[in-house]
């Protein structure tokens, strides 16, 4: 089974939690931590960095690793890096292509949504603090 590394933000604002809803794939329609795959010589962070810009237009700094996730869905494995993340610029708004819905959402409220499989054990772990 082939494997995607990849990378998400965490970022949270006045105890609210930024996620984006998936515009496309067999996904499509369940909450995300934004983010996406790491190119070749990139380290992780800078991965992060790059993605929240190219998808959101927004620069974040990032503030240190959260937790590794490892996920097996029908197609591939997925390993994927969670970075806290604030943001220095920008508005966080999605790209319609990528993302369908963005979403500040209050941390007791984060296990009410749907989330991608991968992404619920990110939102658990947030929520268990």
């Amino acid at each position: 089974m082939k494997t995607l590394r990849v990378v998400a933000a965490y970022i949270e604002k006045d105890g609210c939690i930024f996620a984006a809803k998936r515009a496309y794939g067999f996904l499509k329609g369940r909450w995300e931590f934004p983010g996406g795959k790491i190119e070749a010589g990139e380290t992780p962070e800078e991965a992060i960095v790059r993605e929240i810009k190219e998808e959101l237009d927004t620069d974040i700094a990032v503030d240190g690793f959260f937790i590794n996730v490892q996920y097996d869905y029908p197609e591939f494995h997925l390993d994927m890096d969670v970075f806290r993340c604030h943001v220095i610029g920008g508005r966080l708004e999605v790209n319609p292509e990528i993302h369908g819905e963005e979403a500040f959402i209050p941390k007791e409220s984060l296990l009410e949504e749907q989330w991608c499989p991968a992404d619920e054990i990110i939102a658990k772990r947030i929520v268990q603090g």
